[in-house]
């Protein structure tokens, strides 16, 4: 008979990637999307770029926190023989924060790279 494992410990992995991708974005791609859809101005940007000293470090932390604990929610399940409840959306949570930390470090450390390949998209 297959276990279910308990719906908090599952979902505490994606709840904590989540908060992870806001973190980090939040100096630079949240901004630009609250500007793009008209929802503040460029004051915005220019008060939360003063702070990614601390976003951008808590949000690769807090990635990295995520995975840690998915990974080892995983390995207890598949010891116990349970599966372990909403995987799919978890997964699909965690790919979108590492995508969303992995854009908002490109656009810090890479300004110049990254303004290049923007202008080449548009």
């Amino acid at each position: 008979m297959t276990q279910v494992a308990s719906l908090s410990g599952s979902r505490l992995p994606a709840a904590t990637g989540a908060v992870a991708g806001l973190l980090a974005s939040s100096c630079c791609l949240l901004p630009l999307a609250l500007i793009a859809t008209g929802l503040a101005g460029p004051g915005l940007m220019l008060t939360m770029m003063r702070y990614d000293w601390l976003t951008l470090p808590l949000g690769v932390g807090g990635l990295g926190g995520a995975y840690m604990l998915y990974f080892r929610e995983r390995r207890r399940c598949d010891t116990a023989g349970c599966r372990l409840v909403g995987q799919r959306t978890t997964t699909r949570l965690l790919r979108i924060a590492f995508a969303v930390v992995v854009a908002a470090l490109l656009l810090r450390l890479f300004p110049s790279w990254t303004a290049d390949v923007l202008q080449r998209l548009s």
